[in-house]
Formats: structure tokens, C-alpha cells, sequence
């Protein structure tokens, strides 16, 4: 009886054991199965992240031609008659869409223009004269106060621009009672350093001293970034017909001329700086030289947004493109993901 009870013991445990074995065995080939599918998984994901790249990359060389075209039809005038100006389009591609839209970045007022040469350095620091501003200095603050901000009047809006100005020049010197340079960004809880150089993106302003988002997000309907130059000529054929305060601010007109000017420009828009200034609601105000200088009929710079999307897989750029005089088209900056 003993030897026949460890029989069935020995066979028992046996049993176990391979079960054991067996239990594992699932284990592990589950584990490896599910590692492969998640490694498929991955592999597809980016191949369809990369084929919704190239789609981008497409419709960046597709508003290359667009652009071409539209100065090779007319090269002395920008206007919003032409063919990029149509707003928002959306292309079927296979399995997938590309939706993309070209904007001029000579229709709105160029932050980094605050840059000041170092001629102009010396007379920002007279403690915020007017007389002595640059006309895109003074624009801006106007620009802030025209744009109606609650809790932004003209104080406000001169430490504002104080402190881009010491973010955008070169020294670090303290232009005025509202400028902020190494010295103040130093002492917050997360320190850094001013740039001390042009801005990359309307976002930078958020580490800007007195800046808020309430002010940057409204910034965004009238103020670009041109990269790497001070630049501010606006196009007065591209100005969008619901942005009139941007000639209420640089030109000091009121908002009604202003309205009036941008619709009294037609469908080709304006052949010269000077027919523009000859409109009646604007030729009876005295406007200095220096200003009207900040105005032109064409454009230089030009920003594509686009969405590709491929498989379910999503892929944001946004290109800055120059067109130079021989109406050649180059790519200034790229910036992957949504603004």
C-alpha cells in the first residue's frame, strides 16, 4: 500500500510540474505576442506619421508653385485677389486629407520691429518720450490700447513695450521704468536670462515681463513674427477688412477712416503706397513721412499652415516662406505642431 500511494504521488507531482511548464510557457508566448503586436503597432504608427510628413512637406512645395504664380501674373502688386489668398483648403489624398492656408506676414505688425538699431537705442531710454520713439515703437503701444484689453490703458501699455524692447536688444541696459533684463528675470522662482535677441514666435512672450496670456492671445490676431529682422512694412492690400486697428494705431486715424481706407481699396487693392494716401479720408490728415514710410503694396513674407493626416495619424507644420525680387521662394523657418 505504500508503494502504490507513492506511485500516485510521483505521478502527481509530475503532473503539476508540467502544467507548470505548460502555464509558462502561455505566459511567456502571451507576453510575446502581445510585445509584437505592440512593436507592429509602433512600426505602423510611424510609417503613417511619416507619410503624413511628406503630405505636409507636399502641400509646402505646392504653395511654393501657388506663390510663383501669383507674381508671375503680377509681381508689382500683393493684393487678396490673387490665388493664395483663398483662405482654408482641403485636399483628398489617399487615406487621408491635407488642409493647408497661406496668410501674408506683411498684413500685421512685426514685433520684433522693437528691436531697435543702436542709433535708436539711446532715444528710447529717455524715460518713454514720446517724441522720441520710433513709429513702431509708439505703434505698438497704440496697438495695445486700440485693441480695447480690459485692465490695458496707455501706462500699461508703455511698460509692455519697455520690456519687449530690452527683450529684443542687444545690451543689457533698462530702457525705461518698465523694461526688465537679466537682473529681474534672474530673481523669479524659475530664473532665466532676457534673450537679448529677436523673437522666434508670438509665444515667447509668455516669459516677457508684463505680459499676460489675455494680452498675447489677443496679440494674435494683429501682431506676426518676421524671423531675424526688424522689418515692418504693412501691406495696405492685405490688411484683413476686420483688422482696421492696425492702421488706427500706426497711422493715429480714427477707427472709421480706417474702415473706410481698407474698403475703398477694391478687389486688385492699391497700386501705389501714394494712391493709398490719396484716398479723401486719409489725404485731409496730416501724416508724417515717417509713417506713411511703413507701408507698401507688396509683401515679402508668407506663412503656410498645414494639417496632414494619414491613417489616423496627424502631422501640424507651419512654414515662413521670403519671396525675394526675382520672385524666388524660400523657406525661412518650419515649425512642427499647432501654435
Amino acid at each position: 500500500m505504500k508503494v502504490f500511494a507513492g506511485k500516485h504521488s510521483a505521478k502527481g507531482v509530475a503532473l503539476i510540474t508540467v502544467m507548470l511548464i505548460v502555464a509558462l510557457i502561455a505566459i511567456l508566448a502571451t507576453q510575446m505576442t502581445a510585445r509584437l503586436q505592440l512593436q507592429m503597432q509602433r512600426t505602423t504608427n510611424i510609417a503613417s506619421n511619416q507619410q503624413a510628413y511628406w503630405y505636409a512637406m507636399g502641400a509646402e512645395a505646392f504653395a511654393k508653385r501657388v506663390l510663383i504664380q501669383s507674381f508671375a501674373d503680377n509681381a508689382e502688386v500683393t493684393h487678396l485677389g490673387q490665388i493664395w489668398a483663398q483662405g482654408e483648403n482641403t485636399f483628398p489624398v489617399d487615406l487621408g486629407e491635407i488642409t493647408g492656408e497661406i496668410t501674408d506676414l506683411n498684413s500685421c505688425f512685426n514685433l520684433n520691429a522693437l528691436r531697435a538699431d543702436d542709433d535708436d537705442s539711446n532715444n528710447i531710454r529717455n524715460n518713454g518720450n514720446v517724441a522720441t520713439k520710433s513709429p513702431a515703437r509708439a505703434a505698438f503701444e497704440e496697438l495695445l490700447i486700440v485693441m480695447n484689453i480690459e485692465g490695458v490703458g496707455s501706462f500699461e501699455a508703455q511698460y509692455m513695450a519697455d520690456a519687449l524692447t530690452d527683450w529684443l536688444d542687444a545690451n543689457s541696459s533698462i530702457s525705461s521704468s518698465g523694461g526688465a533684463e537679466d537682473n529681474d528675470y534672474a530673481a523669479k522662482a524659475f530664473p532665466y536670462l532676457a534673450a537679448n535677441n529677436y523673437l522666434a514666435s508670438i509665444g515667447e512672450l509668455r516669459v516677457v515681463e508684463h505680459f499676460t496670456v489675455n494680452v498675447i492671445n489677443k496679440l494674435k490676431d494683429y501682431a506676426c513674427v518676421l524671423p531675424n529682422t526688424n522689418l515692418n512694412k504693412i501691406n495696405v492690400n492685405t490688411i484683413a477688412l476686420d483688422k482696421p486697428e492696425i492702421l488706427v494705431a500706426m497711422l493715429g486715424i480714427s477707427q472709421n477712416e480706417a474702415t473706410q481706407a481698407l474698403t475703398a481699396r477694391g478687389e486688385e487693392g492699391f497700386k501705389s503706397v501714394d494712391e493709398f494716401f490719396n484716398l479723401s479720408e486719409l489725404s485731409k490728415t496730416k501724416i508724417p513721412p515717417e509713417k506713411k514710410q511703413q507701408f507698401a503694396v507688396t509683401s515679402e513674407y508668407f506663412k503656410l499652415k498645414t494639417t496632414a493626416s494619414f491613417n489616423n495619424s496627424y502631422f501640424a507644420l507651419n512654414t515662413i516662406m521670403k519671396v525675394d525680387n526675382k520672385n524666388n521662394i524660400s523657406v525661412i523657418s518650419r515649425i512642427i505642431g499647432r501654435e
